[in-house]
């Protein structure tokens, strides 16, 4: 599968809108989104893409018509990149991460979990989920702080990627966690690594489009479901997630900027869902919403 980064460079307030531009018009398809400083003196910086499958002409004339006018004057480049998995070489060297009482390392950093401390080993996979992004971090803070204060009984990790969040529930709570992903190799990574971290008995999973597929009904109705995905598709699933869940639920939501958080409280307000609780981790944002009750 070909790899094609498109790079626009720009002043930095230009870069930046551009950048938020890209997110947003990506964010559906998951393309990475990356902006940095291009130049030693911070004058220009760079906004960068990921693109899959097409050549880098296509590429370019892609990120042109999704972007528009508003980077006609930025100089823009298309290039393809060496068959390397990036995942595994953006992961290198990171250390661990503690998130509540969880840390999520690599198998060379096994001796570096503390007493007391529940390891959660994830290598670097063609799937979303390490620790080390502020949404994972923020997710598994409030699984940590939810199931220390009660019980569930059933729970929905939508949108698994790697299985670091299904697998953390598990090994809290110590009961059955169902884990979906639209994404067929996500789904594979997480059930591999629940069997790797001693959950593969707890955690069960498939490949779903969405909340719709007809085998949630054989899990549901979920009493806590974490969802770390992206603010548009999880405003799309409002609905069908509400009704997915128990008249009592909680509901932990991710993957979103800051920015979204008055459009999804509305959204999920409409299915009778109220704010708990707000984190928010390197601009990105955690809530979590309860119905049925006032405290989750």
């Amino acid at each position: 599968m070909k790899t094609i980064r498109v790079r626009i460079t720009a002043e930095e307030l230009e870069a930046k809108r551009i950048s938020e531009i890209l997110e947003r018009a990506f964010e559906d398809d998951g393309n990475p989104v990356t902006i940095y400083e291009a130049t030693p003196d911070g004058r220009l910086w760079a906004a960068e893409i990921l693109l899959f499958d097409m050549e880098p002409e296509e590429a370019a004339a892609t990120v042109r018509d999704r972007v528009g006018a508003d980077a006609f004057a930025a100089p823009l480049e298309a290039e393809e990149l060496p068959d390397i998995n990036w995942v595994e070489k953006s992961l290198e060297g990171l250390k661990p991460v503690k998130a509540g009482r969880f840390v999520v390392h690599g198998s060379h950093d096994r001796d570096k979990v503390p007493g007391g401390a529940i390891g959660i080993e994830i290598e670097a996979a063609l799937a979303f989920g390490t620790g080390h992004h502020g949404t994972t971090a923020g997710c598994l803070e409030e699984i940590d702080r939810l199931l220390a204060m009660r019980e569930y009984h059933s729970i929905l990790d939508l949108g698994t990627g790697t299985g670091v969040l299904a697998i953390a529930a598990a090994l809290q709570s110590r009961q059955s966690v169902l884990a979906t992903d639209i994404d067929p190799v996500a789904t594979k990574t997480a059930l591999e690594n629940a069997r790797l971290n001693g959950a593969g008995h707890l955690v069960k999973g498939f490949t779903a489009n969405g909340i719709d597929d007809r085998r949630f009904r054989h899990y549901g109705p979920f009493d806590l479901v974490i969802a770390n995905i992206l603010a548009r598709p999880l405003m799309k699933m409002a609905k069908s997630i509400g009704e997915r869940m128990t008249p009592t639920a909680t509901l932990v939501l991710s993957g979103l900027r800051v920015e979204d958080g008055p459009r999804i409280l509305f959204a999920y307000g409409c299915q009778g869902f109220i704010l708990d609780r707000r984190g928010e981790k390197d601009g990105w944002l955690t809530l979590t919403l309860v119905r049925g009750r006032k405290h989750a």
